[in-house]
């Protein structure tokens, strides 16, 4: 069945599951494969649950005329994601980085819905099969829609880019992320640098930090339709200073002569930027100050991502969503800057830095080392090896770190709480 065909298909029936445990009544079923499981095995049973088709690529599980069959349902299902995406019409915002872009879709998003019906990535769906469920979900009541890209390896953005199609694109930074699969910064560098391949190739509008050398070495030999910088220096659409970070951020920001200042609910000086982004777009698609300013105003983060979580013990900065090495040296500089008389650290793994690893993680010690914490708590396999080496408390796992703060409360503290996704830092909460 061609693409086109299964396309009428979905807009009788525009909602797409890959989950027999969520599945919805009238759905489409994508049989996707991993590591692990073959969904085509699960097929009958999102039909017993109420979906319309299923879509699959084993024949043997084929029983009647509610199967389709594809030669692979992860490329039928970006495929069908890119058709759609043609057939929006609509204007897309393409957003990778090594750090703060799920923040900065978000404030992108509080600006723009003041004005526009406007769609954006939903939480983490931001990958090869993240991104078509997202254009997937997009209808056409919407105006405008923001794209969050993630990538782990090289070609990956180029591939999201080709799905996606977007129209304007913003690279919020360049860092140490995913060092293993991309193979080394450079290789972080390039792979980011695919968003601007797409765009000077098809016509499309870039943002940049102005402040950024990397960004600006990635824009040399290339040539965009429009180029619209932000930032510190004088030279951008809009130019920027901090004003307060204690804990929240409140930015000064001046457009065509006028200044403006707006209070924040962020945290972290390396947030500045990403609001200088979301107001850069903003002037673009034709938002006015008071518009753009109460987007930003209004945005509260979620989700352990620079978050002031408030106890009955601490207070809390929440940023262990994730965590790399390039995030994980801002958010230390981040709380040396802010005004408390007892500040700790407890910080978790850094994933995915392949030989890299232990280096990565002597450097995050050693920077800690030459600043003053009153304590200092470190979660996780890779700090652990490095325990003889620092005088600092260490614990292989987060509920070894839980039993011992459970048994030793911190009170009346700052606390820095970072790490990996995969640490599960979040069970300290009850503790702290």
């Amino acid at each position: 069945m061609s693409i086109s065909e299964i396309y009428k298909i979905y807009l009788k029936h525009p909602i797409v599951c890959t989950d027999t445990r969520k599945i919805s009544q009238g759905c489409l079923f994508f049989a996707l494969k991993g590591d692990k499981f073959d969904a085509n095995q699960f097929a009958q049973e999102a039909l017993n649950q109420g979906a319309a088709f299923a879509v699959v690529d084993d024949a043997r599980v084929v029983k009647n005329e509610k199967f389709i069959l594809v030669d692979d349902v992860l490329k039928t299902l970006q495929d069908l994601a890119s058709y759609h995406r043609k057939a929006l019409k609509i204007p897309v915002i393409g957003l990778t980085g090594s750090n703060g872009k799920t923040t900065t879709k978000e404030l992108i998003y509080a600006v723009l819905s003041q004005k526009f019906k406007t769609y954006a990535t939903v939480g983490n769906l931001n990958n090869h099969i993240g991104v078509p469920l997202t254009l997937l979900a997009i209808t056409p009541a919407f105006e405008l829609a923001i794209v969050e890209m993630g990538a782990n390896h090289q070609q990956e953005i180029a591939l999201l880019s080709e799905i996606c199609q977007p129209d304007f694109g913003l690279i919020t930074n360049v860092g140490k992320a995913h060092l293993e699969g991309f193979g080394g910064f450079e290789g972080v560098k390039k792979g980011k640098g695919e968003l601007y391949t797409f765009l000077e190739q098809n016509g499309g509008t870039v943002f940049v930090n102005e402040d950024n050398l990397h960004l600006q070495d990635l824009l040399k030999h290339r040539k965009f339709k429009e180029t619209i910088y932000y930032g510190t220096s004088g030279k951008g659409l809009v130019q920027g200073k901090l004003i307060t970070n204690n804990p929240f951020l409140e930015v000064e920001w001046s457009y065509k002569g006028e200044t403006f200042k707006v209070k924040s609910q962020l945290t972290g000086t390396y947030n500045f930027e990403n609001i200088l982004a979301a107001i850069a777009i903003g002037l673009r698609l034709g938002l006015n100050a008071v518009e753009i300013n109460y987007g930003i105003a209004s945005y509260a983060p979620q989700n352990n991502r620079s978050q002031i979580i408030k106890t009955a013990k601490n207070t809390i900065i929440g940023d262990f969503y994730n965590a790399n090495p390039s995030s994980m040296q801002v958010a230390i500089d981040n709380i040396l800057k802010l005004e408390a008389a007892y500040k700790v650290l407890i910080l978790g793994d850094m994933f995915e830095l392949g030989d890299e690893t232990l280096a990565e993680h002597t450097t995050i010690l050693n920077k800690i080392k030459d600043n003053q914490f009153n304590e200092v708590y470190l979660v996780g396999h890779n700090f652990y090896k490095l325990k003889h080496q620092y005088p600092y408390v260490f614990f292989e796992t987060a509920e070894a770190c839980k039993q011992y703060l459970s048994e030793n409360p911190l009170t009346d503290g700052l606390l820095l709480l970072k790490g990996s996704r995969g640490m599960k830092l979040e069970v300290l909460l009850d503790v702290l």
